[in-house]
């Protein structure tokens, strides 16, 4: 389900979304109850307008103001955000069906939130990235005008090293992310994951994470969720110690006298001979990551 916000009305599964957060005493959500709506079309083609006519004009003072205009606007924007689902995630019906004490339903800002069986993600869309881009295009100007690049060459050293920086940052962000034991529960069944040796991992396009204690927990997930795109997956080395390895270039054994926590009872391992090796001594059998899924 999704719920899109433009600059003018709400779209999406929006009646889906209110049935659902009825159950939990939210108020339902009606696009003329944000005065919002109303203006920020307006205010968006002044921004326009402004910006056509500063760079035509090209006087330094107005796109200062400019410049601080467009990030004021843009900071109270996120701040109004903010305080909607502030709202809506906490004034909550007390006649409510559903009544978890201290429990609060306020959505993520921007990013991933986990609200008691649903996962609640929020990302700008392709108008939010285009305020962004026009945000720092703005910015980028501003510098120029005041000749702040052609001061000194350490300036243009410090931005490229902090662009080096940031591109390493990305890098070590790709993988998977440490399973915490006996700290990180199963996204399917809510056991909290305590074996090294079985627990599997779930990374979506969008960036979201979903852990689990078993491989047919996963397995489970997939046939529950068959329209989430998913990035990677991720398993269990079962000779190391909470090692995570792709799930896709593993080599599996299955029954035996292997028993994992929810009943999958498959073991992944690094290499086909760490698997051959270990066959004897669980009296398994050899399957694929394939075969897994077909059954």
């Amino acid at each position: 389900m999704n719920l899109k916000i433009f600059a003018n009305k709400l779209g999406g599964n929006v009646e889906i979304i209110n049935g659902l957060n009825h159950y939990i005493g939210m108020k339902t959500l009606h696009a003329e109850e944000f005065p919002e709506f109303t203006f920020l079309p307006y205010l968006l083609g002044l921004f326009g307008i402004l910006a056509i006519v500063v760079g035509l004009i090209r006087n330094r003072k107005l796109l200062l103001v400019f410049s601080l205009s467009f990030v004021t606007f843009g900071v109270l924007a996120m701040i109004d955000f903010w305080y909607w689902e502030y709202v809506y995630g906490h004034n909550l019906d007390p006649n409510a069906a559903i009544i978890v004490p201290g429990m609060a339903y306020q959505p993520p800002l921007i990013g991933f939130k986990q609200l008691l069986n649903f996962g609640a993600f929020s990302i700008p869309d392709l108008g939010g990235w285009l305020l962004v881009a026009a945000g720092v295009l703005i910015v980028f100007a501003l510098v120029m005008s005041y000749g702040w690049f052609t001061k000194s060459s350490k300036n243009v050293t410090a931005i490229f090293s902090g662009l080096v920086l940031l591109s390493l940052m990305s890098c070590q962000s790709e993988g998977p992310k440490e399973i915490r034991l006996n700290k990180d529960n199963c996204h399917l069944c809510k056991m909290t994951i305590t074996d090294a040796h079985f627990g599997t991992e779930i990374i979506t396009k969008k960036g979201k994470v979903f852990k689990f204690d078993d491989i047919s927990c996963m397995k489970k997930f997939k046939e529950d969720n068959p329209l989430t795109e998913i990035k990677a997956h991720y398993v269990h080395n079962f000779l190391s110690n909470n090692e995570l390895i792709p799930a896709e270039n593993a080599f599996y054994l299955e029954g035996g006298s292997l028993h994992s926590p929810m009943g999958g009872n498959i073991a992944a391992f690094k290499t086909t001979k760490e698997a051959e090796e270990n066959q004897a001594t669980f009296g398994a059998v050899k399957t694929t990551w394939q075969q897994i899924f077909q059954k």
